[in-house]
């Protein structure tokens, strides 16, 4: 048999493939940090600005829940109690210190704005807009979230970190929705939207419409829709039903907000929501006059404050989002996402304010697609110029507004100046006078307040108003106040006051009298010992002063009591 030779091997030049490494992209990160600089710098004077209105409500305010965490967190919304209590620990004495409690919400601002920019840039994928254009819009959008001074009231006000920190956790659930690559969305990445809508609604209940935005989304841009993703939504409507069972139940027993209100029903804050929707709009056009407590007269009826024209404007504007949304696309669907995120706090669940500048942070993102949808018809050179003058003028306008919301005294004087017959701004900057002991002004200013229309006047107004006067010198007529709010409310807390009064005037066997009425009243408020014991202190009784301040110590430790009791004594001694 012939041997049959083996098939020679042809042997090629080695040829050099080229690997091409992925360069890391360092562009959203420098982006990211820079928007964190920036807030910080605009929000710069209300940083160390104390806290106002309902601010001194909250738990950090209360001695007694502050060393106790489950009693701190033991609320309504307990993660939003939860981000309090973090703030408390870390800032430093004397706590509350106001200043760690603003940064935190400067920094999670930025954040949203990050989220709110990521956001936009994938839905500008969907509407066809690529490259450069894509990224300048996104980022302008981004830092328009970020700087527009309509946001100073959520961030600039401790309480509004409800607003700040739920949207946080919202756009996070909405980015990762939209970033699931397919439109069929995995498992693992339904339970971290589920677990983020979790976060929002334990932080403030508005947030409830996010599988209301995902069902708007899905078929508004043909992503797949409830087929695809069953896994999410079926989780997701399990969640959002016990949600709105819980916040029912809320509703129909509030007192300022809900169906429990008497004097506003369902119809009447929906007629005014109809006025106050494009008072909105005008402000994110046009950002002056913004007021923290406005006043906005109620709509009774469809002709009542030009309600009609407001409803018959609404009904236009959702006829041509749907009419025009082929050719506008972004815009139909930042008017109906506009809508839809404002719907829990401007539609039918009345709310005794009809009109606040924080609820328009979650909406703010169908505002900014209708902004994009103008930009990209536009050159990028174009988008860039007016997005820097516009950013511009924003930061000036924020900072502005940031200044007054630096002391309580310029932010209830600006309020007054915008709403001089409304009672609550007067009542509040009276009370801000007085306590930077700017007296004759609050005695002033709480006159006043006593002849404004208001539908609670109750005996705080009266004790406060006598306390001005004491300030001014003026017990004499304090008391008179005092013992009028004595007859609307007759509390152990109104004797101390009158008590305190008779002090300062010297009528010390008076003030007793006093004291004693209020401990009859409510034997276990500890105010009327320390009251007491002061009295007998002055008078160099130092043993029963001893013994009034270990009564007031036994009933509230928190009220400084305890050590007064240990000092005195030192004196027995």
């Amino acid at each position: 048999m012939k041997k049959t030779k083996k098939p020679q091997q042809i042997k090629t030049a080695p040829t050099a493939v080229a690997v091409e490494r992925r360069r890391f992209n360092w562009a959203p990160w420098v982006l990211g940090l820079a928007a964190i600089v920036v807030a910080f710098q605009v929000y710069a004077p209300a940083i160390n600005g104390y806290f106002v209105f309902d601010d001194r409500y909250l738990p950090f305010f209360a001695p007694d829940r502050t060393a106790n965490f489950s009693r701190f967190v033991n609320d309504l919304r307990p993660l939003l109690m939860l981000s309090f209590w973090i703030d408390y620990k870390l800032s430093p004495e004397p706590k509350p210190n106001s200043a760690q409690f603003h940064e935190t919400n400067v920094l999670l601002h930025a954040f949203v704005s990050i989220f709110a920019a990521l956001i936009i840039f994938k839905i500008l994928d969907w509407a066809g807009v690529t490259g450069r254009m894509r990224a300048g819009i996104a980022i302008v959008c981004g830092a328009l979230f970020l700087l527009h001074p309509l946001q100073t009231e959520s961030v600039a006000y401790v309480a509004s970190r409800s607003e700040v920190l739920s949207v946080f956790f919202y756009y996070a659930a909405f980015a990762v929705f939209l970033y699931r690559g397919t439109e069929s969305i995995t498992l693992a990445r339904s339970i971290a939207v589920l677990a983020l809508f979790g976060a929002a609604v334990a932080v403030k209940e508005h947030t409830l419409t996010l599988p209301a935005l995902f069902l708007l989304t899905d078929y508004f841009w043909g992503r797949g829709g409830v087929r695809r993703n069953r896994i999410l939504y079926g989780l997701i409507a399990v969640a959002a039903a016990g949600g709105a069972v819980f916040v029912g139940h809320v509703l129909v027993h509030a007192k300022t907000a809900g169906f429990g209100m008497r004097d506003m029903t369902p119809l009447d804050f929906f007629l005014t929501q109809c006025r106050v929707l494009w008072i909105y709009l005008r402000l994110f056009i046009l950002p002056f006059g913004q007021n923290i407590d406005p006043d906005i007269p109620v709509s009774h009826n469809l002709f009542e404050h030009g309600a009609i024209f407001g409803l018959l404007a609404l009904v236009a504007l959702v006829w041509a989002a749907w009419k025009y949304r082929k050719q506008y696309p972004l815009a139909a669907y930042g008017i109906f996402v506009f809508l839809l995120l404002i719907a829990p706090t401007s539609s039918m669940v009345p709310i005794r304010d009809p009109l606040a500048e924080h609820r328009l942070y979650l909406p703010f993102l169908g505002l900014l697609l209708i902004c994009a949808e103008f930009l990209r018809r536009l050159r990028l050179e174009q988008v860039a110029a007016i997005g820097c003058a516009a950013l511009a003028l924003c930061s000036v306008l924020t900072y502005q507004r940031n200044r007054i919301w630096a002391s309580t005294l310029t932010l209830w004087q600006d309020s007054v100046n915008k709403s001089p017959n409304k009672f609550r701004p007067r009542f509040q900057l009276a009370y801000a006078q007085y306590e930077s002991r700017n007296c004759a002004p609050a005695v002033s200013n709480f006159e006043v307040a006593s002849r404004l229309d208001h539908p609670k006047k109750d005996d705080d107004l009266l004790i406060d108003w006598g306390l001005a006067l004491g300030c001014a010198g003026r017990w004499n007529e304090a008391v008179g106040e005092f013992e009028r709010a004595a007859e609307m409310n007759n509390t152990a807390h109104v004797h101390t006051q009158i008590a305190l009064a008779y002090v300062n005037l010297k009528q010390f066997d008076l003030a007793m009298d006093e004291l004693n009425v209020g401990q009859k009243i409510d034997p276990g408020y500890a105010m009327t010992y320390m009251y007491r014991g002061k009295i007998y202190e002055y008078r160099g009784d130092y043993r029963n002063a001893a013994g009034e301040y270990k009564k007031a110590c036994d009933r509230t430790p928190a009220t400084g009591a305890c050590q007064e009791y240990d000092r005195m004594l030192q004196q027995v001694h």
